[in-house]
């Protein structure tokens, strides 16, 4: 079964607020064996728009990747980034069996 990954692009409004979210998610990731792949870093944008940050999140499949983002635990950190941070996040699976 192909791993998962949540990609996000997020702009952060406010950095000190956003540290709280971060603390935050890590239940919800520990639970659901989450493992970062990128967080952040610098960005080239070679075409389109994107975001100040980049973050790659891997799953072992779509179901463990989907029930992670509405679990009680991430729903709770989801409430601390959504008033300091714009973001676009999407569910990707990966290309053939891991």
């Amino acid at each position: 079964m192909p791993k998962a990954y949540w990609v996000g692009h997020v702009d952060v409004k406010d950095a000190e607020a956003y540290s709280a979210y971060i603390a935050a998610n890590k239940a919800a990731f520990d639970k659901f064996g989450a493992k970062f792949i990128i967080r952040g870093g610098p960005v080239i944008a070679l075409e389109g728009r994107v975001r100040s940050r980049c973050v790659v999140i891997e799953f072992p499949d779509v179901e463990t990747a989907r029930a992670c983002y509405h679990s009680r635990e991430y729903q709770a950190a989801k409430a601390l980034r959504e008033p300091v941070s714009l973001a676009d996040l999407i569910i990707v699976e990966g290309y053939g069996d891991d």
